[in-house]
């Protein structure tokens, strides 16, 4: 029903899934990466070799940092979707870029033949809650209009935004390690 109200569960839910989802990631992610770099890096030699070694490199540290970067970027737009009652670029850019990202995971198990960091709270969580969203932002009469473009541009602002958060917090665990 058209005029349907947007509730905190569709927006402030961003945040929420986003959190189940990068839990599973913090639990995985380092133990993953020093089991697998060294197969995934002779199973797929076209890689260039300077994402590997920033994969093997990346400490506990700095993924945790950059999670916590990247969950203030979720919060914004989960608190910019609750204050326009879901009708945020910001919040429906977010919202597509998350479950996008999610296929990326399962995209990513598939190819490597097996779990991946991401990949079981994927089709769990992340697809299914950003659907959900969506349907009650359509229901509600304030989803735009999705475009292929609108897919490409959530996928590479989530993709941009992950890069920005290491970078972050490269910078923000150097200046605190030198510090120290």
């Amino acid at each position: 029903m058209r005029g349907e109200r947007v509730g905190g569960a569709v927006t402030w839910g961003l945040l929420g899934a986003w959190v189940v989802h990068d839990l599973e990631e913090l639990v995985t992610v380092p133990g993953w990466s020093r089991r697998n770099v060294p197969e995934l890096r002779k199973r797929f030699p076209r890689v260039p070799e300077r994402v590997w070694r920033r994969a093997e490199t990346m400490d506990v540290a700095e993924f945790a940092a950059a999670v916590g970067v990247m969950g203030v970027l979720v919060g914004a737009a989960s608190a910019a979707g609750r204050l326009t009652g879901g009708r945020s670029g910001f919040y429906q850019g977010a919202l597509t870029g998350f479950g996008l990202h999610g296929v990326t995971h399962m995209a990513q198990a598939v190819a490597v033949r097996g779990c991946t960091p991401g990949s079981v709270t994927s089709p769990l969580v992340v697809v299914p809650f950003t659907l959900w969203a969506r349907g009650r932002l359509r229901r509600a009469g304030v989803l735009r209009p999705a475009r292929p473009r609108d897919a490409v541009a959530g996928l590479a602002a989530a993709g941009a935004a992950t890069a920005a958060s290491h970078v972050v917090a490269r910078r923000l665990l150097g200046t605190a390690r030198r510090a120290s």
